[in-house]
Parts: C-alpha cells; sequence; structure tokens
C-alpha cells in the first residue's frame, strides 16, 4: 500500500510549518496510521537550513504535548513536488513561491493548509516570527483545526477508499 504523503510549507521551516508537521504527526499516531501518512515540512527559502523550530515555537507545541525536538529546517526541493501528495502552504505566499518552482503536472498537489479548516474564517495561518508568545499559540489553534479537517479529509480520500478496493 503506498503511503500518503503530506508537506508542510512556509517561510523559513522553523515555525509555522514544523508545527504543523508536529501536530499532525501527533494525531497521525493516535490514529494508528503512522504506517499510511508520512509526514514532512519545509521552507520556501533557505534562511535557517539545520536549525531546530524556534524554541517559541517548540515551547508552545510541547505545553500540548507535542515534540519538535528532532525537526530541522531544510528548503523546498525540486523532488518534493513528485514526492507528496499534498504540499500546504501555510500563506498565500508562500504558495504563489511554491506555483512559481512546481512543474505543471503537479499543481494539483499545492494548497493553502487552512483550506482543511471547518469553520474558521482565516485562511492563512500568520506569521508569530516577529511577534510574543500569543502569535504561536493563535498558529497551534490554527493548526490544531487544519491538521483535523486534513486528516478527516485524507481518511476520506485515500484510506476509505483503499478499504473499498477503489486504489
Amino acid at each position: 500500500m503506498t503511503m500518503v504523503k503530506v508537506l508542510f510549507v512556509c517561510m523559513g521551516n522553523i515555525c509555522r510549518s514544523p508545527t504543523a508537521q508536529g501536530v499532525f504527526a501527533h494525531l497521525v499516531a493516535e490514529a494508528g496510521l503512522e504506517g499510511e501518512i508520512a509526514v514532512d515540512s519545509a521552507g520556501t527559502h533557505a534562511y535557517h537550513l539545520g536549525e531546530p523550530p524556534d524554541r517559541r515555537a517548540a515551547a508552545a507545541a510541547a505545553r500540548r504535548a507535542i515534540d519538535l525536538g528532532e525537526q530541522r529546517a531544510r528548503q523546498v526541493e525540486a523532488a518534493d513536488f513528485a514526492t507528496f501528495d499534498y504540499i500546504l502552504a501555510m500563506d498565500r505566499s508562500n504558495l504563489a513561491d511554491l506555483e512559481a518552482l512546481c512543474p505543471p503536472e503537479y499543481r494539483d498537489r499545492l494548497r493553502l493548509f487552512l483550506d482543511f479548516a471547518i469553520g474558521l474564517p482565516e485562511d492563512e495561518v500568520p506569521d508569530p516570527y516577529y511577534g510574543g508568545q500569543g502569535g504561536f499559540e493563535r498558529v497551534l489553534d490554527l493548526v490544531e483545526a487544519a491538521a483535523r479537517g486534513l486528516l478527516e479529509h485524507i481518511r476520506e480520500q485515500h484510506l476509505r477508499r483503499r478499504s473499498l478496493g477503489e486504489y
């Protein structure tokens, strides 16, 4: 069975996308789906290559029992477009950067992450980097909502179809 692969993308891969990776990986593990869904994150820029997530993002996540400690920042690579089934940008600016890099045959894999959040008025995850701790908490709230919606979407679109023999 082929794994469903999800890549979360922000600008530097030290705040929003590692938080999304951590939250979604946590939900996937809780659901017992680690063997069916793979999760990663990357940045559109190379500002922080090899660095761990921002300490404020890691602390906010840890307060919700989410561990970001093993992650290291990396930049989106050309191979990512063919590798990942979902490439989810945190905001429109990063989505535009991805669209500029993405080969046409993989454009359908690009989306805003908050497209999966049901009932939220926001459609972008704000960058908390230059703000206070409250911004990291807000990012977690948004990411958790979208991660739940994404997991349900994947269950519906991929896992349920597999179990019914549609794949």
